[in-house]
């Protein structure tokens, strides 16, 4: 039901952006508390017990986490564009984000077997990523920041996509098979479900302000961070090994902490 990581398509010989990666820092800190909250809630450790489906407290957090998320996907993609990402070291790339998806899927049929996971933010990320790569081959950042024409067009895309959901729902869509477009009538029972549409808008829109920033200010982009703000940058380096080892050390933790002291 939580959101995951934010895939670091960028180059490895392409220079880091601090900035960025102390984004994809923050956003995985905040996740690892929101589902370290989750954990202890479903392991009977709140007092009350939380509702993480329906209170507002809980489900804000998660979409502003899933935002920034996505927000932060659509730039690295930007960036992985204007270094000279090639579609081989894509390619490799998005290989261990759709892995790590269906890893996801493999462990929560066994933790949630009627809520299982088929298609979160790492399934999103890798079907949104596609996307974004192809948008790029036609409109990297450089000729995207010199055309007003392309930005305004990638405006209306994004927001088409963002509000698609709410102008088209069909019962056709209510299944596994096809509820990863987002057009749904309901939400299906799943621990995350971070459909194509309408958060293709999101990555769309991190793309585009990414493309400008590298066009118009990149020394903003590429500025230091300060000092206490660097493990951040280190952390988000490092997202999606983040995201695969901090649930499984997380829920361990939890399971030994009732065995020592039940």
């Amino acid at each position: 039901m939580v959101p995951a990581v934010i895939a670091n398509t960028a180059p490895p010989s392409a220079r880091r952006f601090d900035r960025l990666d102390a984004w994809r820092g923050l956003a995985i800190v905040w996740m690892a508390c929101f589902h370290f909250s989750f954990d202890l809630n479903m392991n009977g450790f709140l007092h009350p017990v939380q509702n993480f489906y329906g209170d507002a407290f809980w489900t804000t957090q998660r979409f502003c986490i899933v935002s920034m998320f996505l927000l932060g996907a659509g730039a690295g993609q930007a960036v992985a564009v204007d270094a000279g990402q090639t579609w081989a070291r894509f390619w490799r790339r998005w290989a261990q984000v759709a892995g790590c998806a269906l890893l996801v899927s493999l462990a929560t049929m066994q933790m949630f077997p009627q809520a299982w996971i088929s298609f979160g933010v790492l399934h999103g990320m890798a079907a949104m990523l596609i996307v974004l790569r192809a948008l790029g081959a036609r409109l990297p950042p450089a000729r995207l920041a010199r055309s007003p024409l392309a930005c305004a067009g990638l405006v209306l895309l994004a927001g088409v996509a963002w509000m698609l959901p709410h102008w088209v729902a069909l019962p056709f869509f209510d299944t596994r098979l096809a509820n990863w477009v987002g057009l749904v009538t309901r939400l299906p029972r799943t621990e995350d479900y971070v459909p194509v549409l309408p958060w293709l808008g999101m990555m769309l829109a991190g793309y585009l302000v990414a493309s400008l920033l590298l066009g118009h200010a990149r020394a903003f982009m590429a500025g230091a961070v300060p000092a206490f703000v660097r493990p951040l940058a280190g952390l988000g380096r490092w997202s999606l090994s983040f995201y695969m080892l901090h649930q499984p050390i997380l829920i361990g933790s939890l399971l030994l902490f009732r065995m020592v002291f039940p």
